[in-house]
């Protein structure tokens, strides 16, 4: 790792975050060791989390290391000691809290997607734009950009290391939602997640592609099916996974599996495919991306490696290498292990909030934006029209039409 000299402590960034569950206890992990590993300019400190209910957001505050515990998401905004919002609650809840955050003065981190809606984050991004005025930044918080092998790849498209993109081909495939009796969780509700696997799932991949590629959707066909329309009901708020005992069943109010095909900017083409009913797949993003001189192709169950073939090589010796991303030159992995040892989905969170840190102490623009968010966000809603339509091809709007 590093060495710092701890003579010179660097001045600290008070971190509040809302919400605590699974993606509250990844982005606790990546507050509590970046700091740890990074030699950041600032120093996050876990200042509060704030939750609705007073024993797990306690509970949650001692797992997780944060000094103190609210259970108004109001009061956490509030605090003198908090100088950025980490938004982790469900989809429902991010524009509000988000732009409460930076009206207040705070930067803001909040999880994908963005919002629940293209309007929801069109009032994010110009909320981001005014706060920008006055030295609030806003990122939105998609981890895979920052998996060694992913932002490596990106950097071997930037430099033309396959030449013209053609085609890009994601999936994204999970298997807990083939039990038809898992219980009616705020993800299979619309009104708290906006959708389901597409918004879920898709939208990581969505974001990847065009990272990757450089270069946004400007169309897409697509289809949208739920596989099972009803299921059973929680015994309470605070029921967690604990499906009813009765017959009592609500209904499933978002998609199971999203398909769908897109173009590019350039003219490239791209498919993608969603769900959360694959039986035997538990987190396989897949992705590979094909150009006129070479290919690569990277799967998330297998994350420390990316697959390079350089089209240029003799027939009889070419085909896919395996590059092992665990390179001191690689991105992130100055900091991390000697060659050969590898990283972990944790790792991406460190990540994010070391790339968060230095844009705030340099007073640079954060990547991903509010403005990539809603990106990701007008290709969802196209999805979902282009879906109601019989799978027309439908054009997505260019972000540089809203106005702050």
């Amino acid at each position: 790792m590093q060495q710092r000299d701890s003579e010179a402590a660097p001045p600290t960034l008070g971190v509040g975050m809302v919400g605590y569950a699974f993606m509250g206890a990844a982005h606790s992990q990546g507050w509590r060791t970046a700091g740890r590993v990074f030699d950041l300019p600032l120093r996050p400190v876990l200042a509060a989390i704030a939750g609705r209910d007073a024993a797990a957001v306690r509970a949650a505050a001692g797992k997780h290391g944060w000094a103190a515990a609210e259970t108004d998401w109001r009061a956490l905004v509030a605090r003198d000691d908090v100088q950025l919002v980490d938004v982790c609650t469900p989809g429902d809840s991010h524009a509000e809290i988000a732009i409460a955050a930076l009206e207040a003065g705070k930067h803001v981190l909040c999880e994908k997607p963005l919002a629940n809606s293209v309007a929801e984050a069109e009032a994010m991004v110009a909320a981001a734009a005014r706060a920008r005025a006055n030295g609030q930044l806003a990122m939105v918080g998609f981890n895979y950009r920052r998996v060694p092998a992913l932002t490596y790849a990106r950097r071997l498209i930037a430099e033309g290391r396959i030449g013209t993109l053609r085609h890009v081909r994601v999936t994204y495939l999970q298997d807990w939602l083939v039990d038809p009796d898992f219980p009616l969780t705020w993800r299979l509700e619309r009104e708290h997640a906006g959708s389901g696997a597409l918004g879920d799932l898709g939208a990581h991949i969505v974001d990847l592609a065009q990272y990757l590629a450089g270069e946004p959707l400007v169309g897409v066909s697509a289809q949208l099916e739920t596989f099972v329309k009803e299921r059973p009901l929680l015994q309470g708020a605070s029921a967690g996974l604990t499906a009813s005992g009765g017959a009592q069943r609500g209904p499933v109010t978002v998609d199971d599996a999203a398909v769908f095909t897109g173009r590019l900017e350039s003219g490239a083409l791209a498919t993608f495919e969603a769900t959360r009913m694959a039986s035997g797949r538990k987190n396989a993003l897949r992705l590979e991306i094909n150009g006129e001189l070479g290919s690569l192709a990277f799967d998330l169950e297998r994350l420390n490696e990316l697959s390079f073939h350089d089209h240029r090589e003799p027939a009889a010796t070419a085909g896919f290498r395996r590059i092992l991303v665990t390179e001191a030159e690689h991105p992130y992995l100055e900091a991390w292990w000697p060659p050969g040892h590898a990283l972990g989905y944790e790792h991406t969170f460190a990540h994010q909030a070391r790339d968060l840190v230095e844009a705030i102490a340099s007073g640079t623009d954060p990547v991903p934006s509010f403005a990539d968010g809603l990106q990701v966000q007008r290709v969802l809603a196209a999805v979902e029209e282009s879906a109601q339509k019989n799978s027309v091809y439908t054009p997505v709007q260019a972000v540089e039409a809203v106005q702050a």
